[in-house]
């Protein structure tokens, strides 16, 4: 396996388990990025751009990195709120009034940002073109009635936390959620990262398809508890339901889905950018600033939702925005915050270690949550601080 790029002595490890991602767990194309202390200290790339095809991943490949969107929209209500524009304990309702139909005028910002919301689902799923078109879903939430009483409970909002954080956005600021991430976050900070992909852009982006481990993966493969898969295989379950949302599943290579602005699911970006995201959350960056203030920072990382999960079916720990380090989605320590995209990306930061990490692939397996191949490149990087 060629694998391009640098990492800064000390970091081998990362390097060795992105290699055997390749030979052992099925990767086809990635990249792995790393920031310490502000500091790029790991940029690596390999394999295919396209996961069924044979045109080289290069240095600017960039790939869909499903929910691992979550934490990097996060930012914008975050930024929002730091800046005085978005109170996260006024009701949703106080922005968008629409939205206090069905017994929903008592929902609170932060419990949209802590799966709190009790609406992880809808009555009627909806098409991808309407998923996209910026109005049928925010219209679909706020007619929609809560699950459980909101607040009380919290749920995995795999789908329709698109439409509340982009119509909450859109409410309290007038601009879509994807133009403040890019003018406010990612131009400052020379992100490679897009939620409403540019067509002046689309030449960078692989092609994305479902993989099986290989058999050389043998003892490594998991089997979820029978709760849990029974979950998935119910189509009447709030699980299956919540992932529905959606229905039929969208064309993720689809140039008009990802041109569209989904802020849980269709975040387009490289490992590098995550990285540096999740490096400026925590403190400044090379060449670049910090997106949060100290407070702000503390906030991501709050805990504001632990336990079971009406919709994972596991338990979870969400802060404002943030999946944080648990059994379900192992960070790097206590102190993480950051998001896993189903299928395999993975971004996160630990303000304690000064670690910004971000992992990207184009071969999508059934992980939810824990992905094997990012899981040993967080054990590797773990194991390369431990002997700095």
């Amino acid at each position: 396996m060629d694998v391009h790029g640098s990492v800064t002595e000390g970091f081998e490890p990362v390097r060795d388990a992105f290699v055997r991602n390749f030979e052992v767990l099925g990767d086809r194309g990635a990249a792995v990025a790393v920031y310490r202390d502000g500091r790029k200290v790991v940029d690596l790339w390999a394999g295919t751009k396209d996961a069924d095809g044979t045109e080289p991943w290069t240095e600017d490949t960039a790939q869909i990195v499903r929910s691992a969107t979550k934490g990097v929209a996060a930012a914008v209500p975050l930024l929002l709120h730091q800046r005085g524009l978005m109170d996260l304990d006024a009701p949703v309702g106080s922005y968008w009034p629409e939205f206090k139909a069905g017994g929903k005028e008592r929902i609170l910002v932060r419990d949209v940002l802590a799966h709190r919301a009790g609406i992880p689902a809808l009555d009627r799923g909806l098409s991808a073109a309407e998923a996209a078109d910026g109005v049928s879903g925010p219209r679909a939430v706020a007619a929609q009635q809560p699950f459980w009483e909101p607040g009380t409970e919290h749920g995995y909002h795999a789908q329709t936390y698109s439409w509340l954080l982009s119509e909450l956005v859109l409410r309290a600021t007038g601009r879509t959620l994807g133009s403040v991430l890019a003018e406010e976050i990612a131009e400052p900070l020379g992100l490679e990262f897009w939620v409403g992909l540019p067509a002046t852009e689309t030449h960078r982006v692989g092609r994305v398809a479902p993989v099986e481990p290989p058999e050389s993966a043998g003892m490594l493969r998991t089997r979820p508890r029978r709760n849990v898969s029974e979950a998935y295989a119910d189509p009447e379950s709030l699980t299956r339901r919540a992932f529905a949302a959606i229905d039929p599943l969208p064309d993720e290579n689809d140039p008009g889905y990802r041109a569209a602005e989904l802020p849980a699911s269709n975040g387009i970006g490289t490992a590098r950018a995550l990285a540096r995201f999740y490096g400026a959350t925590i403190g400044v960056v090379e060449d670049g600033a910090r997106i949060f203030t100290p407070a702000g920072t503390a906030l991501a990382a709050q805990e504001h939702s632990a336990g079971p999960d009406r919709v994972l079916v596991v338990n979870t720990r969400f802060g404002a925005g943030y999946m944080l380090h648990g059994p379900a989605s192992p960070l790097l320590s206590p102190a993480s915050f950051g998001h896993p995209g189903r299928g395999g990306s993975l971004g996160f930061a630990d303000p304690e270690a000064g670690i910004g990490f971000g992992y990207v692939t184009n071969a999508l397996a059934k992980s939810v949550t824990a992905d094997p191949r990012a899981q040993a490149l967080v054990r590797a990087l773990k194991s390369a601080l431990s002997a700095l």
